[in-house]
């Protein structure tokens, strides 16, 4: 019997399937989009970017949040993103992140909308409206109430995506070095306030200034300002403000919950695959809701300190002179909505889900907050 010889057929037979397999990967990656077709070698292609800010480095709360955010996109990523935080003056000024991200020179920033007022006035509805929304309302409205949207139509023109990047809970009114028992006391008062808020004090008969948190200190000590609002016990303790001014008021009416924000270079985003793309946005929603709990963690103890250890005094605002400033800011965003209609749309959308808002939290948070307030039988 003749042996047959099996060798020529078994390798026709594997270069078939290799042709077919060949054949059927190039029909597969046809199907796929062009944003689907990027190589293995693509997918673990590595970014560094840089993250500016305008906050000390690591500060407590407001610093700690863009260290945190990069902290958990190297993790999450495999360190295939990586990003190097810069505190205030690192790299840029504490008032220049705006421009630098938008411009390229650095790829993300973490700020507060209201600085950039003299670029977008609507801008300053996405960190705080003075008697506005609280950090919980705020996170509903970005998130759920079409707020986000709003906010990412405003910076679009300047190459940025803005993100939610953690809320400070209501603030304190800040610190004063005479007392405030009127109206009257508050006219030629100098004080470091920004946004909204400072608006309503200059037409309230005082000065409003904008200073980065830095220099707060000294020019308190010096005089150049006769008040300062920063944020709330947790910060204000870290930067020493009992020891240059006499009173701390409450309650911050000007900031009832103050949105950060991080910016991105919309053109740096666009460079990433889909996945850290994602990655990204995951990792700012995080670092945004654990900034309120840090604070809210935090702002007790540090209060007790101040007022156990170093004696502050704690002073709650007259209602006189919180009617007034409630009035003033009224007036302002109804006159700069009149003259601004990228403001008033902006306006329109946050005081209809106010409105909404405000009238569940009257029978839910305001009325367990009473209740909880309630005295026990005996």
């Amino acid at each position: 019997m003749k042996k047959i010889n099996w060798y020529p057929a078994v390798i026709l037979g594997l270069l078939a399937l290799l042709v077919i397999t060949f054949a059927v990967l190039v029909v597969s990656r046809a199907s796929l989009g062009p944003k689907q077709q990027y190589t293995e070698a693509g997918a673990q292609e590595r970014y560094h970017w840089k993250l500016v800010t305008t906050w000390p480095k690591n500060f407590p709360g407001l610093g700690r949040a863009p260290e945190h955010f990069a902290k958990e996109v190297a993790v999450m990523s495999g360190g295939r993103l990586k990003i190097k935080v810069y505190g205030a003056g690192e790299l840029v000024p504490a008032l220049g992140v705006f421009s630098a991200v938008s411009e390229g020179a650095a790829q993300m920033g973490h700020g507060a909308a209201y600085y950039w007022k003299g670029k977008i006035p609507a801008a300053q509805f996405f960190t705080a409206v003075p008697f506005g929304l609280n950090a919980q309302e705020m996170n509903g409205w970005l998130h759920h109430g079409g707020g986000l949207e709003l906010w990412q139509a405003l910076y679009e023109p300047f190459n940025l995506i803005p993100l939610a990047g953690g809320s400070t809970g209501v603030q304190m009114a800040g610190w004063f070095n005479k007392s405030i028992h009127s109206v009257e006391d508050l006219k030629g008062l100098k004080m470091r306030i920004p946004g909204i808020g400072g608006e309503v004090l200059s037409r309230a008969g005082g000065t409003a200034v904008t200073i980065p948190g830095g220099e707060l200190y000294t020019a308190l000590q010096t005089g150049v300002i006769d008040a300062t609002e920063w944020v709330g016990p947790y910060n204000d303790l870290a930067f020493g403000f009992h020891r240059v001014a006499e009173y701390y008021y409450y309650p911050g009416w000007h900031e009832p919950g103050s949105m950060m924000e991080f910016i991105i270079n919309k053109k740096a985003f666009e460079q990433l695959p889909k996945d850290l793309q994602e990655i990204v946005r995951v990792a700012a929603r995080a670092a945004n809701q654990d900034m309120l709990d840090e604070y809210t963690a935090r702002n007790n103890r540090a209060l007790k300190e101040l007022v156990e250890e170093h004696g502050v005094k704690v002073r709650r605002l007259p209602d006189e002179v919180l009617s007034h400033l409630k009035t003033i800011n009224a007036e302002i965003l109804r006159e700069t909505a009149a003259q601004d209609p990228e403001f008033d749309r902006v306006y329109q959308a946050f005081k209809a889900f106010e409105q909404d808002v405000k009238a569940y939290h009257q029978i839910s948070e305001e009325a367990y907050y009473q209740a909880r307030e309630l005295k026990e039988d005996k």
